[in-house]
C-alpha cells in the first residue's frame, strides 16, 4: 500500500518555476499535487487552472492554510529567498518535508536555522538543484572517479550565463525578484546562476571544502547594488582550483570543464540538457599532438545518456522516495542533502564577502 501511495504536495505560492516542478510532480510516480496557496484565493485557482491541476486540489489564500492541512505531505517553496527562513521552518514544524528553491537562503545563518528546524522534527530537506538528479551527473562522475582516464583533478572551470530580458522579459532588470534588492537581489545572479557553478565545483571534489574564496575584481551590478555578472576563483589547500562565471547579460551558457592530469570532461548543458530525454557529455583521455601536430589523437569520446522522465521529474522522485520512507517506514531523513546545501551555501557566503572586502581571498572555513 505504502509504494502505490504518493507522496502529496503542497505548493507556495504561484512562481514561474513552479509551473515547472508542478508539471514534475505529475510525472514522478509517486508524488501527487495536493494543494496550492498563494496571497490571493483567485490567483492560486487561476493558476491551478492554467497548470492543470487536479480537480480535487485544495486552494488557499495564503500559505499557512497550506501548512495547516493535515494532508499535505511535503511542501515545495519557490518563494523569494528572504522568506524562506519563515516559511521552511514553519513547514518543519508542522511535519511537512521541505523541497526548498535555490538559493536556498540569504546566508548560511539562515540556513542553519532552517536545517536545525528539520533535523529537529524529522522531515526530509532537499534543495532543488535539478541536475544533481540527472543520471548523467552520475556518468560523468564515473569518468572523473577513474585514474586511469582521469588521473588527478588540476582544475573546474564552469558557466552559467543567460539574458535576463529572453527569460522575464523587457521588464526584469526592473521588476524580477532576482534582481530586487530587498529579495533575491541581495544576492543577484551569483545566488541564482552562481550557485550552480559552486555546487558543479564541489560535485567535481567529492565536495571537499575549498581553502579560500576570491571575487574577481569586474562585477557588473545594477544602479541598486544587485550583481547582475561575476565571476570567482576558489583554491583547494592542495593546489586544485576552480574558476566560475555567471551572467545574467550573456548569451545562454551552461558549461563545465574538468581538467585532470590525463583526461577532460566537458559538458555544454550542464543545468538544463538542451533536450528533456537526452543529454551527452564529452570526455578525452591520454590525448596527444597527431603527426606532425595536424589534429588530436585520441579523439575525445561522445557519451549520450537517454532517460524517461525529466530530471526535475527525477528530483521528485527520489524526494518523495525519501519523504515516503520516513513516513512509512520511519526511516531517518537523508542529512547528504543537508550537507550539499549547507557546504554551497557557506562557498557563496564566502564569494560573497570577498566582493564585500574589495575582492580579497576569504577562509572559507572562517564562515563555518
Amino acid at each position: 500500500m505504502a509504494e502505490e501511495t504518493p507522496i502529496r504536495f503542497g505548493i507556495l505560492g504561484c512562481a514561474d518555476i513552479a509551473r515547472k516542478l508542478s508539471r514534475a510532480i505529475k510525472l514522478a510516480p509517486n508524488a501527487a499535487i495536493h494543494a496550492i496557496g498563494s496571497r490571493s484565493v483567485q490567483k492560486a485557482r487561476e493558476y491551478a487552472e492554467s497548470n492543470g491541476y487536479p480537480p480535487s486540489t485544495k486552494i488557499y489564500g495564503s500559505y499557512e492554510e497550506v501548512l495547516d492541512d493535515p494532508d499535505v505531505d511535503a511542501v515545495y517553496i519557490p518563494l523569494p529567498t528572504v522568506l524562506h527562513l519563515r516559511y521552511a521552518v514553519l513547514a518543519a514544524e508542522k511535519k511537512k518535508h521541505v523541497l526548498l528553491e535555490k538559493p536556498v537562503a540569504p546566508n548560511v545563518a539562515e540556513l542553519d536555522k532552517i536545517l536545525e528546524a528539520c533535523e529537529a522534527n524529522g522531515v526530509q530537506f532537499m534543495d532543488s538543484t535539478m541536475w544533481m538528479h540527472h543520471p548523467r551527473t552520475a556518468k560523468m562522475k564515473e569518468f572523473l572517479s577513474d585514474p586511469q582516464r582521469f588521473g588527478h583533478l588540476q582544475i573546474i572551470q564552469s558557466c552559467f550565463c543567460f539574458p535576463g530580458s529572453s527569460f522575464g522579459g523587457p521588464d526584469f532588470f526592473r521588476n524580477n525578484i532576482r534582481v530586487d534588492p530587498n529579495l533575491d537581489g541581495q544576492l543577484g545572479v551569483l545566488g541564482d546562476a552562481g550557485w550552480y557553478c559552486i555546487r558543479a565545483s564541489l560535485w567535481a571534489v567529492d565536495y571537499e571544502l575549498p581553502k579560500t574564496a576570491i571575487a574577481i575584481p569586474r562585477a557588473i551590478t545594477s544602479e541598486s547594488g544587485v550583481i547582475l555578472a561575476c565571476e570567482a576563483r576558489l583554491v583547494w589547500a592542495d593546489g586544485k582550483a576552480a574558476a566560475f562565471h555567471c551572467s545574467y547579460l550573456s548569451n545562454m551558457t551552461m558549461d563545465i570543464t574538468v581538467i585532470g592530469t590525463r583526461g577532460t570532461l566537458h559538458v555544454n548543458d550542464f543545468v538544463i540538457p538542451c533536450q528533456e530525454n537526452v543529454a551527452s557529455f564529452t570526455t578525452a583521455a591520454e590525448t596527444r599532438f597527431a603527426e606532425l601536430m595536424t589534429g588530436w589523437t585520441p579523439l575525445p569520446s561522445e557519451h549520450k545518456v537517454i532517460l524517461d522522465i525529466p530530471q526535475e521529474a527525477l528530483m521528485v522522485k527520489e524526494f518523495s522516495a525519501l519523504a515516503g520512507s520516513i513516513k512509512w517506514n520511519g526511516s531517518k531523513p537523508e542529512k547528504m542533502w543537508q550537507m550539499l546545501s549547507r557546504k554551497t551555501q557557506l562557498v557563496l557566503d564566502a564569494v560573497k564577502a570577498s566582493f564585500a572586502k574589495g575582492c580579497q581571498p576569504v577562509e572559507v572555513l572562517s564562515l563555518n
